[in-house]
């Protein structure tokens, strides 16, 4: 007989997720996941001026910040035929960099490490043979035994006092932890440095947009203005400084993100066939090179991958009808021509009629509708979207760039390619991306 558990709210994630699973025979049978929050940005749209849209898509998310706003205004661009100049281009690409430079280390180290580091196991640890693991795998300067000695001082009072703090409600000394105390105690230390860390890569987006988070963006081009001499403007000095801080974000990531990845990894191989999802990848594309127009000049190419299938890569078409559209058949909402239909979201409609349980309730009735969040589909297939895909599909691409940072990283793991169809994998990806924009990111 099969039971249904349910985890609300889901943690760790920006927004309302609601998850309910049928169990059968210790197995998860079925499972629904659940947005329990509408917001309706693009009703509020309704009757505005296209070119303040940024301003209110942004706030849909503190920690993506910026992405929605310019998702937005390429489309009003889009729309009015607008080609952005140069410059604008430039500096749209760097803060597009630092954002997902920031965006993976905090996701590797403030919302996902735990899963992998065992905090209290790390005052186990020998400090001076931490040092000699840490230095064996990166130049790091911080990495002395006295460092690390200083790191457990404040993590024991943290213990000793029973309030753990950030650290509460871990699932400390588990058996499923698999590091040594030396690689806790280093991924533990280097959670706290990338707790500074992220305040300052953060100010790209401050220099170029204002502030952060929610930079400000404008409708073909940037509020920023650019003059070498200009004391008010984007000058040689603040140039400079992005530079500084792009370099900088580059370092921390090659000599420290990239080396914990690794080394925590080496001892969870066996994640590389767990969590492998539906196998079918798909990426929009960005980064543009030569204006958003020319799909071909892209950093991160388009493309789609089905049932894992990396020898074949699909072209997609963001402008057909049938390609990307959304579903609503179990979403609260109703469509204009009918329920059963699927919509291109720039003809997408999103008039609310909730029909589900009135609270407090146990359960779902999923065989009903059971959410606020529609069905995307492409050509009338589930997608993953992320990091991996888009890795993915610039390894399908045959591009280089790619080709490298996945072929070091499968030999350095001694796994196949495979493997990055699993939690590992996506985890992985991640920090193969990051490697990718830091770099690309200087060179804008």
């Amino acid at each position: 007989m099969s039971k249904r558990i349910v985890v609300d709210p889901i943690t760790r994630i920006e927004g309302h997720l609601r998850i309910e699973a049928d169990i059968e025979n210790g197995q998860i049978k079925d499972a629904y996941s659940s947005g329990t929050m509408v917001r309706l940005l693009e009703e509020i749209l309704q009757g505005r001026d296209p070119r303040d849209a940024w301003a209110f898509v942004g706030r849909v998310c503190g920690v993506c910040t910026s992405t929605h706003s310019l998702a937005s205004v390429r489309c009003v661009e889009d729309a009015l035929g607008i080609t952005v100049p140069p410059n604008a281009e430039l500096v749209r690409n760097i803060m597009f960099c630092a954002l997902y430079m920031h965006d993976h280390v905090v996701h590797f180290y403030h919302l996902h490490a735990m899963d992998w580091v065992d905090v209290v196991n790390a005052l186990q640890a020998d400090p001076k043979k931490t040092s000699e693991l840490a230095q064996s795998i990166s130049k790091w300067p911080k990495s002395s035994p006295g460092y690390f000695s200083d790191i457990q001082t404040r993590i024991k009072k943290f213990v000793a006092s029973g309030q753990l703090g950030i650290f509460a409600n871990g699932y400390w000394g588990h058996p499923a932890y698999k590091l040594p105390a030396e690689v806790n105690l280093i991924g533990l230390a280097h959670y706290l440095e990338a707790l500074e860390w992220q305040k300052e890569i953060v100010k790209v987006h401050a220099i170029f947009g204002g502030k952060n988070p929610h930079p400000n963006y404008l409708v073909g081009g940037m509020a920023c203005s650019i003059g070498l001499d200009d004391v008010s403007g984007i000058n040689a000095e603040r140039l400079a400084y992005v530079e500084q801080l792009m370099k900088d974000g580059k370092e921390f990531i090659e000599q420290v993100y990239i080396p914990d990845l690794m080394a925590i990894a080496s001892f969870y191989k066996d994640w590389g066939a767990i969590g492998g999802g539906i196998g079918n990848y798909m990426s929009y594309g960005d980064l543009p090179i030569n204006g958003y127009k020319d799909t071909a000049s892209y950093k991160f190419p388009a493309g789609a991958i089905l049932n894992k299938d990396i020898s074949k890569l699909h072209e997609v078409d963001l402008r057909k009808d049938d390609e990307v559209q959304e579903f609503i058949t179990n979403s609260w909402y109703e469509y204009k021509e009918g329920n059963a239909k699927g919509l291109h979201p720039w003809k997408g409609e999103s008039k609310v009629k909730y029909t589900g349980p009135k609270p407090p309730f146990a359960n779902l009735n999923t065989k009903e509708k059971y959410s606020y969040l529609k069905t995307p589909r492409w050509k009338g297939n589930a997608m993953e979207v992320g990091p991996l895909a888009r890795v993915l599909v610039g390894y399908a691409s045959g591009k280089p760039e790619y080709k490298e940072v996945v072929d070091k990283a499968l030999k350095d793991l001694n796994i196949p390619v495979t493997a990055l169809f699993s939690t590992l994998g996506r985890t992985a990806a991640r920090g193969l991306e990051s490697v990718l924009v830091a770099q690309w990111g200087l060179e804008f």
